[in-house]
């Protein structure tokens, strides 16, 4: 029987390797992983449809759900989850100390449409009441110059986002006190090479990071996974087939921190960080599936809406093909 041979463009993390390595088939779907950095894949599917499916930005999958004719159709499963409180860093020059501070401020993002941001917005304003409003956001290469926003902004005129200049990066920009803060994905080369002038705004991070789990059970989803809506239109079936493959192979990853016999990762304990995670989040602490996730998708999409991104809050049962979001008993 012939198979459909269908290309993924995704990173390299330990939750699809099975899937890079073939040792896990999607049904009827010969895959051709295309391993490849997030920003990278991001940019030549939204601007080129390069391929048939791929790791998404879970932002730009929904701001590109307001199209006319929508490029892409999801399935939940969600290769990037991050914590957040970690990635807000404050120039040493803006004597910034706390979230308040942060008020009135110029704060830089290398795209103002990034999932990263749109959490860190949201959580900023709910826990902290710093509004989208509140400041005066730069956006820009974060390491080098030129970097533009990969889908078009139409934001409401309170919402206050300009470009940095051409020649202009947020990292350098943050050390020298040009911007008093930045929020992003990575962390600047200036937070590692010039630790005196650039700081984390919560330096106690992951005690922030537990705290907000236990208040919220939110674990921040960042990417989803998208395919094509032309071939998924003439092949609704493998939504399905790509959904269970993608769980496997994070169940694999899963038991391999369960194991004892040698460490699957340089972290001398790794076993311990394993079973405190569970302690702290349960058992299936990266669940994939509508279901256990439908809270955290409902806080992302209004935070997304509420940032501007979106002409309408969405609803999580809108964001995936329909094949998977229920299954078959026995």
């Amino acid at each position: 029987m012939n198979r459909l041979r269908l290309t993924l463009a995704c990173w390299d993390y330990d939750r699809t390797r099975a899937l890079a390595d073939a040792s896990i088939r999607p049904d009827g779907i010969d895959l051709v992983y295309l391993t490849q950095p997030v920003e990278e894949t991001f940019f030549r599917m939204l601007r080129h449809r390069e391929f048939d499916c791929s790791e998404m930005s879970l932002s730009s999958y929904v701001a590109s759900l307001d199209s006319p004719e929508p490029p892409f159709i999801a399935i939940p499963a969600f290769p990037s989850r991050f914590f957040r409180h970690s990635c807000i860093f404050v120039s040493a020059k803006s004597g910034i100390r706390r979230p308040a501070d942060l008020k009135g401020r110029r704060v830089g993002v290398p795209e103002y449409q990034m999932t990263a941001p749109v959490w860190i917005r949201g959580i900023l304003s709910d826990d902290y009441g710093v509004k989208v409003t509140d400041v005066e956001h730069f956006s820009g290469g974060e390491e080098e110059p030129g970097r533009d926003e990969k889908i078009r902004l139409n934001l409401p005129p309170s919402i206050r986002v300009r470009p940095i200049g051409p020649a202009q990066t947020l990292a350098r920009m943050l050390a020298e006190g040009e911007l008093d803060a930045l929020v992003t994905a990575r962390a600047p080369s200036t937070f590692h090479a010039q630790p005196g002038a650039v700081q984390r705004l919560f330096p106690d991070y992951v005690e922030q990071e537990k705290a907000y789990y236990r208040r919220t059970r939110i674990f921040p989803i960042m990417h989803t996974v998208v395919i094509r809506r032309d071939l998924y239109g003439r092949n609704p079936w493998i939504a399905q087939s790509l959904y269970k493959a993608f769980a496997a192979a994070k169940a694999r990853a899963a038991e391999m921190y369960r194991q004892t016999a040698a460490l699957p990762a340089m972290l001398p304990w790794l076993v311990a960080h394993a079973e405190d995670t569970q302690r702290e989040m349960g058992e299936d602490w990266w669940p994939y599936g509508l279901g256990p996730n439908r809270h955290v998708l409902e806080a992302f999409l209004r935070y997304h809406h509420e940032q501007g991104l979106s002409r309408r809050r969405f609803l999580p049962d809108e964001l995936f093909a329909k094949e998977t979001l229920e299954t078959y008993k026995v």
